[in-house]
């Protein structure tokens, strides 16, 4: 299909929205199958099939394109997380087990999501960037959730234990995708559960 046809009939910012979508998708999959050298302007258009002009249609260059990966696949993480969090109900240490095992499945289940939110994003600015916001926004989640099911706890111990998790939370979920945990997610989530209660 031709691109004069491809989105004949649909209103100019569902295709600019749909373009836009498709070059994330094509840079997720190169970067994550590949790294940071797989992912160019051309590479990008054609894993999806697009002239180059609509790449920069949306994006300025490849960094603000990885970028946009980042913040995709950490809502789906976000997302993830609640869904299996709000489905553990109001025990403590049913939600924490269940914030883990949802951090660790989901980054694993897809080896790209993990190079992508924790093993690539130590070494790429771009990522190292979206990691450290995303970190404060876990922080932030951690702190509300511990306001609420431990009302009238000390602030600043409420905030050095949410602060230990969080960054224990990024080495764990480094640390299990490297396979220096081995693969059984049951038993490393049990482990590291004991050290949250």
């Amino acid at each position: 299909m031709s691109s004069s046809t491809r989105w004949a009939g649909v209103p100019l910012d569902d295709r600019r929205a749909e373009r836009r979508g498709l070059l994330v998708d094509a840079a997720f999959a190169l970067f994550g199958d590949g790294g940071e050298s797989a992912l160019t302007v051309r590479s990008v258009c054609r894993e999806c099939g697009m002239n180059t002009r609509y790449f920069y249609e949306s994006f300025t260059d490849t960094d603000e394109l990885l970028g946009a990966v980042f913040d995709k696949v950490a809502v789906e993480l976000g997302a993830a997380v609640d869904a299996a969090m709000t489905v553990a109900g109001d025990s403590p240490t049913s939600r924490t087990r269940a914030g883990i095992a949802a951090v660790l499945g989901f980054s694993s289940a897809d080896p790209r999501r993990g190079r992508v939110l924790f093993t690539d994003a130590r070494a790429n600015p771009v990522l190292t960037a979206r990691r450290a916001a995303l970190q404060d926004a876990l922080l932030a989640a951690v702190l509300e959730e511990g306001s609420r099911l431990h009302p009238g706890s000390d602030p600043v111990a409420t905030r050095v234990g949410a602060a230990m998790f969080t960054g224990a939370m990024a080495e764990l979920a480094q640390q299990y995708l490297s396979g220096a945990l081995g693969d059984d997610l049951d038993a490393v989530v049990s482990d590291a559960l004991r050290f949250f209660r």
